[in-house]
Formats: C-alpha cells, sequence, structure tokens
C-alpha cells in the first residue's frame, strides 16, 4: 500500500508575472479552488494519506490555506454559512501535510531529493504541484495500481504532438501492453527529430527509494539545477522501470492560454455555473 506522496511547489511561477509576484503559482485559482488543492485531493483519493510538500520563499500561503483559520470559521459560523464553514473544514482534514523548505532553487530532482528524510525507504508517489490533471480515475491512483501490481517504479505518460516535444522529459520503451510501456531511457526537451517518441512524462510519478542515492549523486545541469530526469536515467539501467499512459487529460496550466481554458472547461462541468456559463460563451461568440 501506498502512504506517502511528495508534492514539489517552490518554483516562482514566473510565467504568470505578475500575479505570482506575491502569491504561489500552486495557488491560483481554477474557478474557486487553488490548483494545489486539486492536487492533494487527487492524492487522497488514490488512498495516500501522508504528503509532504517542498515549498520556498513565498509559498507561506499554501500552509495558510491548508491549515484551519478559526477566525474565518467563526465568522462563518455567526453567519450561519455551514455550507461553506463545512468546506473549510474540510480542506484542513483532507490528509497529514507536512511541510519542508526548498532553500535554493535547484531543479526538481533537488526537490525530490528534500524529501528523503521523510520517505524513508518506502515507496512514494510525486505530483507536481502546479500540474492538474482531468480524469475520470486519479491519475496518482492509476500509477497506485500498475506498482502493485509490477512493483517497479511507474511514470505517468501522455502523447504529445511532434512539435511539442521539446518542451517536455521524453521516454524511449517498448509497449508491452496496451498502455503500459518498458522503459529503456529518458530524454529531457529533444527535438522532434532526436526524440525518441511522443510520450511525454504528464507529471506524476510513483518512485522508490532508491533515486534518493541516485539523485544525491547527479551533478547539476548547465544551468545549475539537479534534473530529476538524470536520476531516473541512472534508476532505469538498474531496475526495471514502466511508463502508463494517462487515461485523462492533463491540463495545460503552466501557460495563459491554457489556465483560460482549463477555467472555462471546470466552470462548464458545475451544475451551479454550467447554464450560464454556456449562454455567455454564445454571447460572446456573436460579437466576434
Amino acid at each position: 500500500m501506498i502512504r506517502k506522496a511528495v508534492i514539489p511547489a517552490a518554483g516562482f511561477g514566473t510565467r504568470f508575472l505578475p500575479a505570482t509576484k506575491s502569491q504561489p503559482k500552486e495557488m491560483l485559482p481554477i474557478v474557486d479552488t487553488p490548483v494545489i488543492q486539486y492536487v492533494v485531493e487527487e492524492a487522497v483519493a488514490a488512498g495516500i494519506s501522508d504528503l509532504l510538500m517542498i515549498i520556498g520563499k513565498g509559498k507561506r500561503s499554501i500552509e495558510e490555506h491548508f491549515d484551519r483559520s478559526f477566525q474565518l470559521e467563526a465568522q462563518l459560523l455567526a453567519k450561519g454559512k455551514t455550507d461553506e464553514l463545512d468546506a473549510m473544514r474540510r480542506i484542513s482534514e483532507l490528509a497529514e501535510i507536512h511541510f519542508v523548505w526548498q532553500k535554493e532553487m535547484r531543479g526538481l530532482g533537488d526537490a525530490v531529493y528534500c524529501a528523503r528524510h521523510h520517505v524513508h525507504d518506502e515507496p512514494f508517489v510525486v505530483l507536481l504541484g502546479d500540474t492538474l490533471i482531468d480524469a475520470p480515475k486519479p491519475a496518482a491512483g492509476q500509477l497506485v495500481e500498475l506498482y502493485e501490481e509490477l512493483q517497479a517504479p511507474v511514470i505517468l505518460v501522455e502523447e504529445v504532438e511532434p512539435r511539442k516535444v521539446h518542451l517536455y522529459g521524453i521516454i524511449d520503451g517498448d509497449e508491452i501492453r496496451p498502455g503500459v510501456y518498458r522503459i529503456r531511457d529518458f530524454v529531457e526537451k529533444p527535438s522532434a527529430a532526436e526524440a525518441p517518441s511522443n510520450l511525454a512524462i504528464a507529471g506524476r510519478y510513483l518512485l522508490t527509494a532508491d533515486i534518493f542515492d541516485l539523485i544525491g549523486t547527479t551533478g547539476p545541469d548547465r544551468g545549475g539545477e539537479i534534473q530529476l530526469t538524470d536520476a531516473l536515467r541512472a534508476l532505469v539501467r538498474r531496475r526495471p522501470m514502466y511508463g502508463l499512459k494517462l487515461d485523462g487529460r492533463r491540463c495545460d496550466i503552466g501557460n495563459k492560454d491554457g489556465f483560460i481554458r482549463t477555467n472555462i472547461e471546470f466552470a462548464l462541468k458545475r451544475q451551479d455555473m454550467a447554464e450560464d456559463m454556456v449562454q455567455y460563451i454564445k454571447r460572446l461568440a456573436q460579437t466576434l
């Protein structure tokens, strides 16, 4: 049983400046819920109860979001807003959530390495704190299910357009059954000509604790960052590792266009908003 998850959430979010100058990108809302809350809810839905968030400077509001606010709760209670009160209390009761600081922004590999004393020798899921996945079954749960069958690290992957492979870590592997790949290697942000496939890492990993020793011996890249992909390349040479094609959709909220589209799509799924949103979009379309 997988009990632990690590959520890296220390990056600056420069693509959303000035909004992220004083607000973590992970706290940007999709409708009325921060991105990182969706990520936590995904982990909890997969049966994970112990979460460690890797945060950095300017991320204190993430801690506050998952803590109780007694002053706010008292105000909601006094005004008879019981639904809102229940929603606020539910956030703080989602899981056992811990925090550790990444003192320097030294890449995803270093962020995961910060979790080594919390994880110890257990397998664990890594969920990127700024990556939202819309799926019929929680993406983390899809990884857990395959890990329990194969007892080996599993990386979530998705197909991307060949012209976009240079934006992602790409796997090289063989499909051993529909949607499952035995990984041979990883290539970080290759050109379309160099890419061994169009299967990109989708922001979710189920790893074993031996990854920490490999991260610890991984040197920084030319930008001074320790890449998780480099440690994964070393790990795949030591033991079997698998790629699992995502059953669902990774919402591209790393850019402004994708962020706006995701907000619209999630609003259209809500019973309290869908009808008004549809009418608004129709009226807007007539003006274009």
